[in-house]
């Protein structure tokens, strides 16, 4: 077993929602009522609709590198994080996210949440001009005015957090991201929340290797749980991901998608940081 990455304790309120997660999910809920004075979810709706930009295909991406015997990295973009703070205070995705596609990755997740991560919607369009790689909108989505947002602000697949939702909200939700042409990654941390996705329709499970009552980290989570998720879905293993070696066991139990932020934003060279983790040289070879 890893050693798990120390963290805050975060205790939880009635409902078993960390603290972190709830003030997270209050301050976007008054966000996202702010935002919507200004453009009603009528008004949102139709303008997503109207897009007719083609998502680039998240999923498939993660699939063609399975296909292709590949390590299928999605390299995340964030300035900062509750449990490590600021990590790069020369902070500028665009320039990340071409270092990203460069080095290899085959998708890019773009943190856009403002108050402890220093995101914003802004800088998911920003990549995606900078790029060709499909984007993943890392936010606490919680509200159908954030899915369509998502899609006019140019994601190709949103995120879907098991524990800060109901099967009935998060069944919605994913219905409107699949009518928008986007991809649905469903997060959980636990055996009981992965039971939960399983009963969804998506083929995109994420584990989080996080604990967020202790904010700890360990692979140990996607190693525990990975075999109970059927051959049919796509594992993606979320958090505490740091060499090439950790990569390798955790596909050996079935993960063929890997979310990596903190340990590539980290280094000063995030292209050469990318190629360590995928085992590859400059060219994009194998040593």
């Amino acid at each position: 077993m890893t050693s798990p990455q120390t963290g805050s304790v975060q205790p939880a309120d009635e409902d078993g929602i960390p603290d972190v997660l709830e003030r997270i999910c209050a301050r976007t809920r008054v966000d996202v009522a702010q935002r919507a004075k200004v453009m009603p979810l009528k008004e949102i709706t139709a303008r997503a609709r109207e897009v007719n930009t083609p998502p680039r295909g998240f999923g498939q991406a993660l699939k063609q590198k399975t296909a292709d015997h590949q390590i299928g990295l999605i390299a995340e973009i964030k300035k900062a994080s509750p449990s490590a703070g600021i990590l790069r205070p020369d902070y500028e995705p665009t320039v990340i996210a071409a270092e990203y596609e460069k080095a290899g990755a085959a998708c890019i997740s773009v943190l856009t949440e403002g108050s402890c991560f220093h995101g914003s919607a802004e800088d998911l369009t920003r990549v995606r001009e900078a790029c060709k790689l499909p984007l993943l909108r890392k936010d606490f989505i919680i509200d159908p005015w954030q899915v369509h947002e998502s899609r006019l602000i140019g994601a190709d697949c949103i995120l879907l957090i098991m524990v800060i939702l109901t099967d009935a909200e998060a069944a919605e939700l994913l219905d409107i991201a699949r009518g928008l042409d986007m991809d649905v990654l469903v997060e959980v941390h636990d055996e009981q929340e992965l039971n939960r996705a399983l009963a969804l329709d998506t083929s995109l499970i994420g584990i989080n290797n996080r604990n967020l009552k202790t904010l700890q980290t360990d692979i140990q989570t996607t190693l525990d749980l990975a075999p109970l998720v059927p051959p049919d879905r796509i594992i993606v293993s979320e958090s505490g991901i740091r060499t090439h070696a950790d990569v390798l066991r955790l596909n050996a139990v079935g993960a063929s998608g890997f979310l990596v932020g903190e340990s590539l934003l980290r280094q000063e060279d995030v292209g050469a940081a990318v190629h360590a983790l995928l085992g590859t040289t400059a060219t994009g070879t194998a040593p």
